[in-house]
């Protein structure tokens, strides 16, 4: 029995065209996830039309989506869910042609009988991204319907603007749904509840108390047979425009008139207005030792598989406050955090070895992980005689609530949200093109790229980017166990 929810999902069934169906993304994210909202009732009814280049009939694709889902579905499946969602599943490869696609849409609406809604999700390289538009257009399958678009959205500011008017041609901006995962996670919208909600933190959200920020994203991962792509792209172009950059927005916007897409996303757009041009200067750019020896790399290739950098935000609340924003391939942990270092008193009272101020500033961190947690730090003194004050913390994780099965992953929450319309988690052509115009002087200049061993934490000119800060990552203190008693 599917667990139906109302007001969460769509009013009406759903078509899925799914173009790269086979590839990775399909594999590990989009299928399971599909499977889950159909099984539990979160879509009122479902089909999905796999395409891909593939020569795969529909009992291969079904072959192919129950390995995935076996293999990666979060929560268990059942035979019963199984054999229903299997169902739904219809196949074709892309040499079928336009009007292949065009009667499989109408066999899968006719199924579903009265009012449904197409979503067309394109999980395929930017290349061909464009090439399946136009499909779509040809098969006359636009009207009234929505297009999810993978990264990266252009590579600089002049293909940002040329890939936005070709899809403009087909699509109008309110149709398309340019995804970035990070803002599905349940703890980037926590951002937004923990700073409106709340008069304790609300008021102190400003130059005037946080002295700076850093977002962080180190991966353990090398690149995972992805080095055509990330040799176009490199961790700037592939983690801080669509990720890190968005993630800023959400820190930094200013409250939005109402919780509702058009509200948040101007005051997202506000942002990314403000912003300073990156200056060169504010940027390390690394290369792991090895990466030109990857299979597909130029032997003297210039990529960078890591960045850091500093960008400024140019308004009344966030004048003179830096944010710090890390990311790489091959580094000493996969962590995914924000951190927040508030400003120090004006004067000190304690008397010297006391230990204050000798663990630098009081930090609110946010992990991103889906297994949402948080952390605020402060001083306070240590029991017995005298004054001797140490670092203590408060700390949060989903899992204390016993709401943890409940967290949707970002591929699903996203997915649901294109089908309602809803474009609060969603990038939009105006943002995304003034990320590129603030990116420019990098692009143009970019700092020689550095080497750092595998394993490490990047370059060690990154310490003289921060300075006179510190890096939070690696933590000193692990977080806490909420399962372990006493921990």
């Amino acid at each position: 029995m599917k667990r139906v929810a109302p007001g969460v999902g769509p009013k009406f069934p759903q078509v899925v065209v799914l173009f790269g169906a086979t590839g990775d993304l399909a594999r590990r994210k989009l299928v399971p996830g599909l499977f889950h909202l159909s099984s539990v009732g979160f879509i009122p009814g479902c089909r999905i039309i796999g395409v891909s280049l593939d020569d795969l009939d529909v009992d291969g694709f079904r072959i192919f989506a129950r390995g995935a889902v076996d293999e990666f579905a979060t929560r268990k499946v059942s035979e019963d869910a199984w054999t229903e969602f299997e169902q739904t599943l219809d196949y074709l490869p892309l040499s079928a042609g336009v009007d292949a696609l065009k009667a499989a849409v109408a066999r899968a609406e006719e199924s579903l009988g009265g009012h449904s809604q197409r979503l067309h999700y394109l999980s395929v390289p930017p290349n061909a991204a464009l090439s399946a538009v136009r499909m779509l257009g040809e098969a006359d399958l636009v009207a009234g319907s929505k297009i999810i678009m993978e990264k990266p959205f252009g590579t600089n500011l002049e293909s940002a603007i040329a890939l936005n008017a070709n899809l403009h041609e087909v699509f109008a901006e309110e149709q398309i749904f340019r995804i970035d995962h990070f803002l599905g996670k349940e703890p980037a919208q926590n951002i937004l509840a923990f700073r409106f909600a709340n008069g304790l933190f609300e008021p102190i959200w400003n130059r005037n108390f946080i002295d700076h920020v850093q977002i962080d994203v180190p991966e353990k991962l090398s690149l995972d047979h992805r080095a055509a792509f990330y040799e176009q792209t490199g961790a700037f172009r592939d983690m801080v425009v669509t990720h890190l950059l968005q993630i800023v927005a959400f820190m930094a916007m200013e409250p939005p008139t109402s919780l509702e897409p058009g509200p948040i996303s101007e005051e997202k757009n506000k942002v990314f207005r403000c912003m300073l041009p990156i200056d060169p200067k504010d940027v390390v750019r690394g290369q792991y030792t090895g990466y030109r020896h990857e299979e597909g790399v130029d032997s003297e290739s210039d990529t960078e598989t890591f960045i850091a950098l500093k960008c400024m935000i140019d308004n009344w609340r966030w004048a003179g406050v830096p944010f710090f924003l890390r990311t790489g391939k091959r580094l000493a942990e996969g962590m995914r955090i924000i951190s927040i270092a508030f400003r120090e008193p004006p004067k000190s009272m304690f008397p010297v070895g006391s230990g204050v101020g000798a663990e630098g500033p009081d930090h609110l961190t946010f992990d991103l992980a889906d297994a949402s947690k948080m952390s605020l730090s402060f001083y306070g003194k240590r029991p017995g005689p005298g004054m001797k004050l140490e670092k203590l913390s408060l700390q949060f994780a989903m899992h204390e609530t016993g709401l943890i099965g409940d967290v949707l992953e970002a591929y699903e929450r996203l997915i649901l949200d294109a089908m309602r319309g809803d474009h609060t988690l969603f990038t939009t052509a105006e943002g995304i093109e003034r990320l590129w115009e603030v990116s420019r002087p990098l692009l143009e200049a970019p700092p020689p790229v550095r080497l750092y061993p595998p394993g490490s934490w990047g370059p060690k000119s990154i310490h003289q980017l921060v300075a006179p800060h510190a890096w939070r990552l690696p933590f000193e203190r692990a977080w806490r166990d909420p399962n372990v008693q006493g921990a």
